[in-house]
Parts: structure tokens; sequence; C-alpha cells
């Protein structure tokens, strides 16, 4: 997002906090739903979005174009929220509707916390994501931008219901059967990421050769926190094929100490 985008979300996201003040879990769902269904449409109507954010209107017209359009089908707290977000001054029309599906995810997760099941929310989340990414069917279903979204949505209906958390199908179902998705591991990974910084953590993503063991993992993890500066969690795939080792990603900084890396180098330095 461009500088005017950051700073309208900046301004959303404080009604979203206002709204959601002292919420119970239920009631934040609902507002996750509204915000992520209004973000749906906006994705899916580009002259929706686009009225939804002209620059040349007052914020006022947009607002009440937007009190038109949604105020007999959201609740008060979602139409609020909707109405600030569109009186924001916004780079390109499709930010908004991004706005609103971050919204939205924040609301869910706002739920999570709400209820104390933040936690497992997170873990679910990366379970499911290494489940894609381990798939290539499943992951290019789930990244085709051209694929209905009914037959996504009925196709995660059948992976997740009853398996997971209320809030991590809620968030899965949302992402990834919208117009815009990307690639499905990616999406997956960043709503993970996300419910990570809600704990107050950053991940790191270890890819080793065999399990590691709980003291293992707990001096993983001093090392990582002393080396960033931050509290860190991990998130550990096994993978026989790095042979020993391990392969660590914070964000987009990658420690390759795998022994399928220093052959891989040495062989390139022989053969030139």
């Amino acid at each position: 997002m461009e500088a005017s985008s950051r700073e309208a979300l900046v301004q959303a996201r404080e009604r979203l906090s206002e709204r959601t003040q002292g919420a119970a879990g239920p009631a934040l769902l609902g507002l996750a739903d509204e915000l992520f269904a209004v973000g749906r449409l906006l994705e899916a109507q580009p002259t929706l979005r686009r009225a939804l954010s002209d620059p040349s209107g007052k914020p006022d017209e947009r607002a009440a174009l937007a009190q038109r359009l949604f105020g007999s089908r959201l609740q008060a707290e979602a139409l609020d929220v909707v109405e600030v977000t569109v009186r924001q001054r916004w780079s390109r029309p499709l930010d908004l509707a991004e706005a609103l599906s971050t919204l939205a995810t924040e609301a869910a997760l706002d739920a999570a916390d709400a209820t104390g099941e933040l936690d497992d929310v997170e873990d679910e989340l990366f379970r499911f994501g290494r489940i894609v990414a381990g798939d290539q069917e499943l992951s290019r279903i789930l990244s085709d931008r051209t694929a209905p979204a009914e037959g996504k949505s009925a196709l995660l209906d059948r992976l997740l219901s009853g398996r997971v958390n209320r809030v991590t199908e809620q968030l899965l179902r949302n992402v990834l059967t919208g117009s815009h998705v990307g690639t499905a591991g990616v999406a997956i990974e960043r709503l993970s990421d996300v419910a990570s910084r809600r704990r107050g953590q950053s991940i790191a993503r270890v890819t080793t050769a065999a399990a590691l063991t709980p003291a293992q993992e707990q001096r993983l993890t001093e090392v990582l926190g002393r080396l960033y500066g931050r509290t860190i969690g991990l998130h550990v795939t096994v993978d026989p094929t790095v042979i020993g080792g391990l392969l660590v990603q914070v964000g987009d900084e990658v420690i390759d100490g795998t022994i399928a890396h220093r052959l891989e180098a040495a062989r390139r330095q022989l053969a030139g």
C-alpha cells in the first residue's frame, strides 16, 4: 500500500478497535463475517469499489452511499466501521477491499483472543498451511483464481468442518475463496504470521531432517530470541531431504545451515 492507503488503514483500525473493545467472542465473529462479506463484494464489483473510494467525491457522500447500500444488511457495528473506512482516502480502489478483509481478519482474531483460543488458531493455521504445501493438487485448486468460490468453499467444508476452531475455519474460508487469493500457501502463511504477531511474537519457520527434542527447541528459541531481540515462536517442519542441520526463516531472512545446502555449495565450487 502507498502512504495514503496506509494512513487510511490506521484510521479504520482505530475505529474497529473502538467498536470491538469489550465485545464477546460471538459478536466479534459476526462482525468479522459482515466485514468479510463487504470486502468480497468490493473485490467482485470494480465499479462499486471505485465509487466508494472515489477521491473526487466528498467523504460524507461516500459514507452516505455505503449507508444506502449496506444499511439494511449490516449490524450497527459493522456498518459504522464500513462508513469510517470509505471516508478515508485510498491510493487505489482495490486497497479499500483489501482493507476491509484485513479488518475482518483482525476482528476474527479478536474473537479468538476473547475466548482464549488464539494459540489454537495459530497452530491450526500453521498445520493447514503445511498440508496445503505438501499437496500440489490441493494447492493448485485453492490457488486458482478462476475456480468458482462455491467449489472451493465446498472443498474447505470437507477439509475443515468439525476439525478446527470456528475462527480458523472462518479465516481460511474467507481468505482462500477470495478472487485475489494468489498462492494459497502464502495466503495461509500470512494469516499464521498475523495470529503470531497478535500473540506478541515473531515466527521462525524451521525445517529439519529429524524432529527436534523439547530441549533443542527451547535452545533454538533462546538463540533466535537473542539474535532478533524479540520473542520468537517456532513452527517446525520435518523434511529428510535437508539431510542434516537446520533451515530457519524469520520473515524475509533465511539462515540455511543444512547439510544439503553445504553439499550444493561445494558442488558448485567444484564445478566452477
